[in-house]
């Protein structure tokens, strides 16, 4: 079972969702170019984000999920969400998704210290031996963000996942290993150091 966290860097801090993060949920990813790959809008309403945010956090207090909202520690604002999901402990393999950053903080040290920090808690803390990350075959930017923080291409799922309104999806399926995790930790260090701030242990 997975247990509730928080995970913080100097620059942001990865909050347990709650109903009182729905306004700023809201805000953060209300915007089109945020779901053009996606089948609807989670964030275009409250009416619309409710269900999804009541259902991860019912499946986090049944230890299946950790669902976070991204907040900016300067401003205190959230600014995204991402979740761990998809646990196999038999396996010992997590997916890591359901990642979204407003586009004010697109392109910024946020993905990379988000990314660190989830990878660190799965590798180190959970002892998962794969973490899986997939995308819409088409999401271009999503797959170069992926394959940055040090995502191994596998390959494309045809018809992997089904849509709300019925369409299928084709998933650009990525993973780490924790053979990999090493030099991806280094990389991802590096990175966040060049891009803001970064004071974590390891």
């Amino acid at each position: 079972m997975l247990k509730t966290v928080t995970l913080e860097s100097q620059l942001i801090k990865l909050v347990p969702i709650t109903l009182s993060h729905l306004d700023g949920f809201c805000l953060a990813g209300n915007f089109e170019q945020v779901w053009q790959h996606m089948p609807m809008n989670r964030c275009k309403d409250k009416a619309t984000a409710l269900p999804w945010i009541t259902e991860a956090i019912n499946e986090m207090a049944q230890g299946q999920q950790l669902a976070f909202v991204t907040i900016d520690k300067k401003s205190n604002t959230v600014i995204g969400s991402t979740r761990l999901f998809r646990v196999n402990e038999n396996d010992k393999k997590i997916e890591l998704g359901h990642t979204f950053i407003t586009p004010k903080f697109q392109r910024s040290y946020v993905n990379s210290h988000a990314k660190f920090l989830m990878l660190q808690y799965a590798f180190e803390t959970l002892k998962m031996a794969r973490v899986e990350i997939c995308t819409h075959e088409n999401n271009q930017q999503s797959r170069n963000a992926i394959t940055r923080i040090g995502g191994h291409f596998e390959g494309v799922l045809r018809k992997h996942r089904r849509a709300p309104n019925g369409n299928y999806r084709n998933t650009a399926l990525f993973s780490i290993i924790d053979e990999d995790w090493p030099s991806v930790k280094q990389e991802l260090l590096a990175t966040a150091h060049q891009a803001g701030e970064f004071n974590c242990e390891g």
